[in-house]
């Protein structure tokens, strides 16, 4: 299992340099990864009484894929977006801007597409919200032709490419796409198209339950159900302290996942050193995990 970090995004600010210095404190303490989430807009919500999302105009969102510019210039991390809000987004400019980063990174990328929630954002991009579960499977299918074929043409629903291609090309062909979601038929669809799973339920019986039903989807598609890469999370901040940290992490291990994010994003830090000074207390209680799942 590998172990990574949620970027910060909401206490991160834009010291460039407590940015690289933050990225290289956690590639030292031997993190695997680094995860980032994807907001392009913030809604206003003095105007909205009735809002239930949770960020809004104030949310600071650095934009994932120039923000892995940065981070493979300065480190050796792999870099995941997790996940972009794929439908809202022009899908050849998605394959284009991941493709970069493949390359950029040698090849030290996954990328995390999921359907999100914001409508106000998908409203500003100009896409629609309402057909984002049909439109996303065949954006993935898109993603794969443009990463693997020189020239591409394609004629979908949604797309049309005409006689076209990448250059560069990604190092991986394709670049692995993961997904997020938990709802059933997010299950279904990631089960059917997705290289891996990043998961949000917790390690307890309810979430014990999903990882079972997801593993028949997987078994349904086709595919190897105990192989099938998944990335838990712990959150700091739904957590009761250290102790549950690492317990945490350890049900996640036990429950077959080959990937784990630490998210310390929320959890009240004002700064990145305070969220670097998390990362170095979980690295050092759960020593033992580190070292049994680097071997």
């Amino acid at each position: 299992m590998r172990i990574g970090v949620v970027f910060p995004q909401l206490e991160s600010g834009t010291d460039v340099g407590a940015i690289r210095e933050f990225l290289q404190a956690i590639e030292a303490l031997g993190y695997a990864h680094l995860v980032a989430y994807d907001h392009v807009l913030g809604a206003d919500t003095s105007t909205r009484p009735d809002w239930k999302g949770p960020y809004d105009q104030r949310s600071l969102f650095h934009e994932p894929f120039v923000f892995f510019g940065f981070a493979a210039a300065v480190t050796r991390l792999e870099l995941a977006p997790a996940v972009i809000v794929l439908p809202q987004r022009q899908t050849a400019l998605v394959a284009k801007q991941a493709a970069e980063v493949d390359v950029l990174t040698g090849g030290r990328t996954r990328l995390g597409v999921g359907l999100g929630w914001n409508t106000v954002e998908y409203e500003a991009l100009g896409t629609s919200f309402t057909n984002k579960n049909r439109r996303v499977e065949e954006q993935i299918a898109v993603l794969r032709k443009l990463w693997t074929e020189p020239v591409v043409d394609f004629t979908g629903r949604w797309h049309r490419i005409d006689r076209a291609g990448l250059n560069p090309m990604p190092i991986q062909r394709p670049i692995p796409v993961w997904m997020g979601g938990t709802a059933e038929d997010a299950l279904k669809r990631i089960a059917r198209l997705a290289d891996g799973w990043f998961t949000q339920v917790q390690p307890n019986e309810n979430g014990r339950a999903a990882f079972e039903r997801f593993r028949g989807y997987l078994r349904d598609a086709g595919r190897d159900a105990d192989a099938f890469p998944i990335e838990g999370r712990v959150s700091v901040s739904r957590l009761r302290g250290p102790d549950e940290w690492v317990s945490t992490a350890q049900a996640f291990a036990e429950m077959g996942c080959t990937h784990l994010e630490i998210n310390t994003m929320g959890a009240g830090y004002a700064d990145l050193g305070a969220h670097q000074a998390t990362l170095e207390r979980f690295r050092r209680d759960a020593h033992a995990l580190f070292t049994a799942l680097s071997r």
